[in-house]
């Protein structure tokens, strides 16, 4: 990941981790944090998610993959930003076995559907669409409960970038398909929480494709020193706007291609 410069840069960088992971801990939202970063300084915000997700790691968790955020217009919309950014997927994130999924790690959550890939192969070195669509083993849909450290989602791009792309936790279904037997691009997602629709996409509106995203994420991933690895999973990006949910809330997300994806949530 990408390294700031100077002291008054890893002070600022250090602070705003600080800040974040309080916010974490505590489950108090904090002030956005591009006060110490500023709102252009992408260095800056990805050193500070490097920060925060060191340290988790340190305590005994792991990576699992990575998930691409604000691929889509809708949530571009929602979140006052103009293009996607990446986040870390650990493993103490994933509940997808969990039911009733507890919320008591959790501070502002939303959820949203999309599809999620898991690699066969590495993808680094020439990455084209042709090089990431070999490198899918399996699509399945999938469920991100995204959150914000950050009081009332007040963000600019370098505060979600910052926040490990306003990642919280992940549910993944094992009803899996091969590209063979889906095109990612023209699935169709309708997100039910409690029988009624709040939320619904395709695939094409995750940056046109499902696919176009992973590609974008290899590319990204490859510049900043560490490639997509097989075996990772991959969460694409939103198809449609997130929303709120509460305790007790069913949510389903009903995926064309795929059997229903459904969770209860509990505080």
């Amino acid at each position: 990941m990408p390294v700031t410069n100077t002291d008054a840069d890893r002070a600022a960088v250090e602070a705003a981790v600080r800040r974040l992971a309080e916010a974490q801990a505590t489950r108090v939202p904090c002030a956005a944090v591009r006060d110490l970063i500023g709102t252009d300084d992408l260095p800056a915000a990805y050193a500070v998610q490097q920060g925060l997700v060191q340290a988790r790691l340190a305590g005994g968790v792991h990576v699992v993959g990575r998930k691409i955020g604000a691929t889509s217009k809708a949530v571009q919309d929602q979140l006052g930003v103009d293009q996607p950014d990446f986040g870390y997927l650990l493993s103490d994130m994933d509940v997808s076995h969990d039911d009733p999924i507890s919320m008591r790690t959790l501070v502002q959550p939303r959820v949203e559907g999309e599809v999620a890939f898991v690699l066969a192969h590495d993808l680094d070195g020439e990455i084209t669409p042709e090089t990431v669509r070999a490198a899918v083993e399996v699509a399945l849909p999938a469920l991100e409960i995204v959150d914000s450290r950050i009081a009332g989602w007040d963000i600019t791009f370098t505060d979600t970038v910052a926040d490990n792309a306003s990642s919280g936790l992940f549910v993944v279904g094992t009803d899996g398909r091969t590209l063979d037997e889906l095109e990612p691009r023209d699935v169709t997602m309708s997100l039910t929480i409690n029988g009624e629709e709040r939320s619904s996409g395709t695939g094409a509106a995750c940056l046109g494709d499902p696919l176009e995203a992973l590609r974008w994420l290899a590319v990204q991933a490859q510049a900043f020193g560490d490639p997509l690895r097989a075996g990772h999973l991959i969460l694409s990006g939103a198809l449609g706007p997130f929303v709120p949910f509460a305790p007790g809330d069913r949510v389903v997300a009903t995926i064309s291609g795929f059997a229903p994806l459904a969770v209860s949530f509990e505080e």
